[in-house]
């Protein structure tokens, strides 16, 4: 590798990953750089199928790695990077330096290795990074350059052989004992499996009930404002039970707590409405609180969700234009240190804003709690030595991109600024309880409070907290009260509580609990979030993370097969090991060896693979609900099913019935599941019998909705036994003919219609679509009926939408004809409104509206088309996430199309 030289008056050719990055970046540098993008890695491992031939019978064949030398990796230039590629060699035939400035972590050092090993440059080569795009840092970075960093690239490859290996030894499991098309992966199936297991929690849960007592108490003689409320604490010195004093299973923890029910609670509220109140005890103390430290990835991603309503994908999205664009520092960092120059930046705008007493003394420090730094970048903070504010860059910003910013703005300045400070009152009111039998007992109640004195940092930013799963202590303003002090009751009221289960995980919680527990990378959670919603194994119900039931599957057969993939502890030092690659402590092909191949005592991922025995794919894919009830997860999709009895007539089928899509795991209870099973049977919902053929019909609830069909009984074998003999020509008896199975017909119901209303005559109408309407002029016949995307016309092989289901029965052969004669729509259907309207993109200045397609919504903007992602709810959608969807589609250029087979030639023979 070129050694580095100093900087020349010639031309410099700068290299970073994508062209926002390099067009603020040029705005720097100034004349004699030209400044370009490589649009990210420009080479990866291909799929084992794009291999030449000669290569998928080798050691390389199975994973695009070389096993046989030492997990060597095969990269090829990405076909849509080719161009690219092209255009880089020839800018750098007329440059006389060449300066690789991509991102300073891992990904970005392994892309520059990647453009090194590529362009294969004969000018001297410069590595250099800088945390922030702003000329302050460009100018320290020109000076501090470096060579590509070797052990960084080491460990960027090895998780990227070791991301294949794991994905490519696993899925192929999944795909023959789950259902085709699944994943599993290092850090993605153990989010799955945190996310299974919350589930499993709420299921086993059970709810207990309690009582408690509120009591709205005041100073005698003293105005109405200085009443305050105070809740029961103890009863005859025992403690009063609250939800934490329970356990999942709905028991409690101390039997020793005076456990209140309906009855006692009233009875003890009524026997307190006469009695004498008095402070007991009052604890003052003071209260500090410090600020929180500057965002992380991972902090980042987690109060953005909080106060933003922002999924991980959009925040990192946004940062990464906030970034490219030279508003904060680089956002993928373990990080919470601040600079130097950042810490005075901050304490000077601070002083600035709000006051010298503002800012303490000595400047703060913080050191980041994650056991291994990935990068030496900063915490996520404002680009520059001088902040600019809010009100400074509203104008320039979306509204997206102003919103995260000032979000980062107020938490860095927040950072170096003074302790808010304040008082904490915990105030004890008792009280005798006299009852009607002449029997007594002490009650106590509590009551706490805050006074903030001083707010400090609280007057730029207050930290954003998760959904707690137990009630707190109500906190609020207490009256000067002290001990001793006689209370009046203004009101006591007994009020019944039911304990939670644990609350499912959102997209911050999810965050902190990986990044607690030491797997992946902040800079990665995004992500592997979209990947678990996109694979169906977790969808969105508002911000709570819902686990489908084949992520059930999924999970069990893991953590029965594959028990330390999806070991938490497992995992983490898996990430640790990376990190000791990428210090240069541990070398690539020894642990890769050790992962894969495993030692003589611990076996590695090969062998494990290869001696799993047999998987029962039943077993796997089912969870007893209720006795003598199952769900299944079938091919297409949940089912409940009750096993056939073992005195059962032979041939019996085991009763079956469809879980609704939208009903969460822990909704399906026993009571829930017994009520499916008695609501499946058609016997429910019979409608009457076809005049015409007197068949049954009726209605059901199928796998693809609501459906009526008519009952045909098909012979039995009793009427077959009485079928007359055949014999062959040589006398033998011919096996008896199985008349052909009649199918009977069936019909969807339409969206206005139900089960449980629809009737006889409706069922019939269903049932004989398509519904001729006549011959056109040339005779051809055009019928009427209901499909996949709706209500159409048909004419031979011309198909024709109409408005709605209902017209499927008033449409009339004139209408028909009228629309025939008009001018076919694309897609044989009429333009549909889009179902929202976002502005124009600011690339094509073309109006962004989102359609509903043959295979989902999308987003377009008449040039460029993109699938909603199904991490992405529409209602939700906004302009900024659809721009930055067009754009990587954009980035990624058009879908090559297959290459189409030359036609074999036809073999001629030579004539005689």
């Amino acid at each position: 590798m070129p050694t580095k030289a100093s900087v020349k008056t010639g031309k410099k050719l700068v290299i970073v990953e994508s062209p926002a990055k390099g067009k603020t970046i040029a705005g720097y540098l100034g004349e004699g750089f030209e400044v370009t993008a490589s649009m990210g890695h420009i080479r990866d491992l291909p799929q084992p199928s794009d291999l030449p031939a000669e290569l998928k019978k080798s050691s390389v064949g199975k994973f695009a790695v070389d096993l046989d030398k030492d997990f060597e990796p095969y990269y090829v230039v990405s076909p849509d990077k080719k161009k690219k590629v092209a255009e880089l060699k020839a800018l750098l035939k007329d440059a006389d330096e060449l300066y690789l400035a991509t991102d300073g972590d891992r990904e970005g050092e392994a892309i520059a290795w990647h453009l090194l090993q590529v362009l294969k440059p004969k000018v001297p080569v410069h590595r250099l990074t800088f945390p922030e795009i702003t000329r302050e840092a460009i100018q320290r970075a020109l000076l501090e350059m470096r060579d590509v960093d070797m052990p960084m690239v080491d460990a960027q490859e090895t998780r990227r052989i070791l991301d294949r290996l794991y994905g490519y030894e696993i899925s192929p499991v999944l795909w023959r004992k789950v259902a085709s098309g699944l994943s599993a992966g290092r850090v993605q199936s153990v989010a799955t499996r945190l996310v299974v297991e919350r589930e499993r929690e709420r299921m086993a849960f059970r709810t207990a009930s309690y009582w408690d007592l509120t009591a709205e108490l005041a100073p005698v003689d003293t105005s109405p404002g200085d009443a305050f409320k105070a809740r029961l604490a103890t009863l005859d010195g025992a403690k009063v039970a609250t939800g934490k004093d329970f356990t999942d299973r709905g028991e409690l923890k101390n039997q020793k707590v005076a456990h209140l029910d309906e009855e006692a609670a009233k009875a003890l509220a009524t026997a307190l409405e006469k009695a004498d109140f008095a402070v007991r005890s009052l604890d003052t103390k003071p209260y500090t609180r410090r600020p929180a430290a500057p965002f992380t990835t991972s902090t980042l991603q987690q109060e953005a969700a909080r106060k933003l309503r922002f999924s991980s994908r959009t925040t990192m999205q946004v940062a990464q234009r906030l970034y490219e664009n030279g508003y904060i520092t680089y956002m993928r960092t373990d990080s919470s240190a601040l600079s130097d120059q950042a810490i005075n930046a901050a304490r000077r705008q601070a002083s600035e804003l709000y006051g010298p007493e503002y800012v303490p003394d000595a400047r703060r420090v913080y050191k980041g709690k994650a056991k291994n730094a990935q990068e030496a970048h900063e915490a996520v903070r404002p680009a520059g030595d001088s902040f600019r504010t809010p009100a400074q860059v509203a104008k320039s910003l979306t509204g997206q991109e102003f919103k995260l910013y000032e979000l980062i703005w107020k938490r860095t300045v927040a950072s170096q600024m003074a302790d808010a400070k304040g008082s904490t009152a915990s105030l004890r009111v008792g009280a005798t309880a006299a009852y009607a039998d002449g029997t007594t007992r002490d009650a106590e109640f509590t009551a706490s409070g805050t006074v903030i004195t001083f707010r400090g940092f609280m007057a730029a930013y207050e930290e954003g907290t998760d959904a707690a799963r137990s009630e707190e202590d109500n906190a609020g303003r207490l009256p000067n009260v002290k001990a001793k002090d006689a209370l009046t009751a203004e009101s006591i009221d007994a009020a019944g509580h039911e304990t939670s289960p644990p609350p499912r995980f959102t997209e911050a919680s999810l965050v902190k609990m990986l990044e607690e527990l030491g797997i992946g990378r902040p800079s990665t959670y995004a992500a592997t979030i979209s990947t678990i919603m996109d694979r169906g194994y977790v969808r969105a119900r508002g911000q709570a993370m819902v686990p489908s039931w084949i992520a059930f599957s999924v999970v069990r057969l893991l953590e029965e097969h594959f028990t330390n993939y999806v070991d938490y502890d497992f995992t983490a030092e898996l990430e640790e090991d990376l990190d000791r690659i990428s210090r240069g402590e541990a070398g690539r092909v020894d642990w890769l060896n050790h992962f894969y191949y495993g030692d003589g005592t611990t076996p590695g991922l090969h062998t494990i693979v290869n001696n799993l025995g047999e998987i029962d794919a039943r077993q796997v894919n089912s969870i007893e609900i209720a006795e003598g009830i199952v769900l299944r997860v079938g091919k297409f999709g949940p089912y409940l099913e009750k096993p056939v009895p073992a005195d059962a007539e032979e041939g019996t089928q085991p009763e079956r019935a469809n879980v609704p899509e939208d009903l969460a795991p822990d909704e399906l209870t026993a009571e829930k599941a017994i009520e499916l099973m008695n609501s499946s049977g058609p016997e429910q919902h019979e409608l009457g019998q076809d005049p015409d053929t007197g068949h049954t019909i009726v209605a059901k609830t199928g796998r693809y909705g609501d459906y009526v069909t008519e009952v045909i009984a098909q012979p039995t074998e009793e009427e077959l036994a009485k079928q007359p003999v055949e014999y062959y020509k040589n006398g033998k008896p011919k096996p008896p003919k199985k008349p052909a199975k009649v199918r009977p017909r069936s019909g969807s119901l339409f969206k206005t219609m139900s089960v449980e209303t629809v009737t006889l005559e409706e069922a019939l109408k269903l049932l004989n679509l398509p519904r001729v309407l006549g011959s056109d002029a040339e005779g051809i016949e055009i019928t009427v009926q209901n499909g996949r995307f709706g209500p159409y016309l048909k004419k031979g092989s011309d198909s024709r939408s109409i408005g709605s289901e209902e017209e499927i029965f008033t449409i009339t052969l004139a209408q028909a004809l009228e629309i025939y004669s008009q001018p076919k729509q694309r897609g044989g259907r009429t333009a549909a409104p889009p179902l929202a309207e976002l502005g124009d993109d600011p690339t094509t200045e073309k109006t962004i509206v989102v359609k509903d397609g043959r295979f989902g919504p999308y987003i377009t903007d008449g040039i460029t088309n993109i699938t909603v992602p199904g991490s992405m709810a529409i209602e939700e959608l906004t302009r900024e996430q659809a721009i930055d969807l067009l754009a990587e589609k954009r980035a990624k250029g058009p879908a090559k199309k297959p290459a189409r087979k030359a036609p074999a030639r036809k073999k001629v023979t030579a004539k005689k």
